[in-house]
């Protein structure tokens, strides 16, 4: 299927000083924004309890906010589960009540307001230890695959395109998080595991380039570095974009249909996806160039005949 059909490479080159220039103050932007607005952490990494109540009708969320607010709950976050009959309600960590006078307080308050139709299907407590051990585990479970990618793409290409292979990761992630703390999405386990699937996306749309990037300068020996990585980039255009929409079409149907459990990890890939394939164009690719790449870097060393270079004896 082929959803460009170009008679001629596409000149991304063209403008790689500007993309480069716009990623760097956007991840300027994006490091700003973590440092001061920081990120809106969920109960998974705060700390709180999670509860989980059915209604034998369908809930009315607007009254049941209002209802935890009159209780004494405010900052509670209430969102249907699964169905319009079960609401998950989500307490930020209080010290002044034990996890089970949590539960009872916030049914008798439900039951007072909906005629005792409402009825605790389950109730989980998340300590404020447990939750930093999260927020530790989850930095260095990024730390990991960063290593582990960088591990990689330096045994399987030249160090030019390594380094932009994991500068375009860089850029990917840095630009998510930025854009959690700009909106203050909750940033929760399922968010977390965005964030590491877009690694793997990123990296592989990057490979995917790259090793284009790699047939092309062995083929193309009378073009320059630029119109070399213009050919590779349009030739695997269709493959990115394919690719990328039918990622982002799952992903809407997610983000609608899906709940509002997942809103953050949809929102996280749909972001990173778009970005993710910018920068496989634009960032990786540009990055490479502006190192210093060039056709020698990428050609096979020559094979010598039998011989050939040998000393000669007397």
């Amino acid at each position: 299927m082929q959803v460009f059909n170009f008679s001629k490479p596409v000149n991304f080159m063209r403008v790689k000083g500007v993309a480069v220039t716009v990623s760097m103050l956007l991840i300027i932007c994006s490091l700003a924004l973590l440092a001061t607005k920081g990120i809106n952490w969920g109960l998974d990494f705060t700390g709180g309890t999670v509860i989980e109540v059915s209604f034998a009708q369908a809930a009315n969320l607007g009254q049941v906010r209002e209802t935890l607010g009159l209780a004494g709950f405010p900052d509670a976050v209430v969102q249907l589960f699964g169905s319009s009959q079960d609401v998950l309600v989500r307490i930020p960590l209080r010290e002044t009540l034990a996890q089970s006078q949590l539960g009872d307080a916030v049914l008798s308050a439900l039951n007072t307001q909906f005629d005792s139709q409402v009825t605790m299907r389950r109730i989980e407590f998340v300590g404020p230890s447990v939750g930093e051990e999260l927020k530790q585990d989850g930095g260095l479970a990024l730390l990991v695959a960063l290593l582990g990618i960088l591990a990689y793409v330096a045994m399987r290409f030249e160090w030019r395109l390594s380094v932009g292979a994991v500068l375009a990761l860089g850029h990917d992630v840095i630009l998510t998080l930025g854009l959690f703390s700009l909106l203050q999405i909750e940033f929760d386990l399922t968010v977390l595991a965005a964030v590491l699937a877009l690694i793997g996306y990123s990296i592989n749309d990057t490979i995917v380039v790259f090793d284009r990037i790699r047939e092309s300068f062995r083929k193309l020996r009378d073009s320059t570095v630029d119109e070399t990585i213009n050919f590779a980039i349009t030739s695997t255009l269709n493959r990115t974009v394919i690719t990328s929409l039918t990622t982002i079409l799952v992903l809407v149907v997610l983000f609608y249909m899906g709940g509002a459990l997942i809103h953050g990890f949809a929102t996280a890939l749909l972001f990173g996806i778009a970005i993710g394939t910018y920068s496989s164009i634009y960032v990786a690719s540009s990055f490479a160039v502006l190192l210093g790449l060039n056709r020698a870097d990428l050609l096979p060393p020559p094979v010598l005949a039998e011989g050939e270079g040998a000393e000669q004896q007397p």
